[in-house]
């Protein structure tokens, strides 16, 4: 079995459109309860986002966008798994339907 080991252009488009697709996910599903954490965690997710778009536009540097993106989402998974972002989407997410 041969392994993918060079991050290519394609990829990293790749994964920026299905964090594009979670952010937005969450953006209008935040835990009214506990507000002020979920924009919290949105925000570090579109942090790290915005800095991936930064390393590869501007830098060229895709392993740094390519961590950048895993950050982001990583942020994402995290609030939806403990309760901040009402998400069901399993796709994107490692929650529970």
């Amino acid at each position: 079995m041969r392994v993918q080991q060079t991050i290519t252009i394609q990829k990293l488009n790749q994964y920026f459109s299905i964090t594009k697709e979670a952010l937005e996910k969450v953006k209008i599903a935040l835990d009214e309860k506990r507000l002020e954490q979920a924009r919290d965690f949105l925000d570090m997710a579109q942090r790290y986002y915005d800095d991936a778009h930064y390393f590869m536009d501007k830098k060229e540097n895709y392993v740094l966008a390519f961590a950048a993106l895993n950050y982001a989402h990583g942020w994402l998974d995290a609030g939806a798994r403990i309760g901040l972002f009402k998400v069901k989407d399993n796709r994107l997410f490692t929650v529970d339907n």
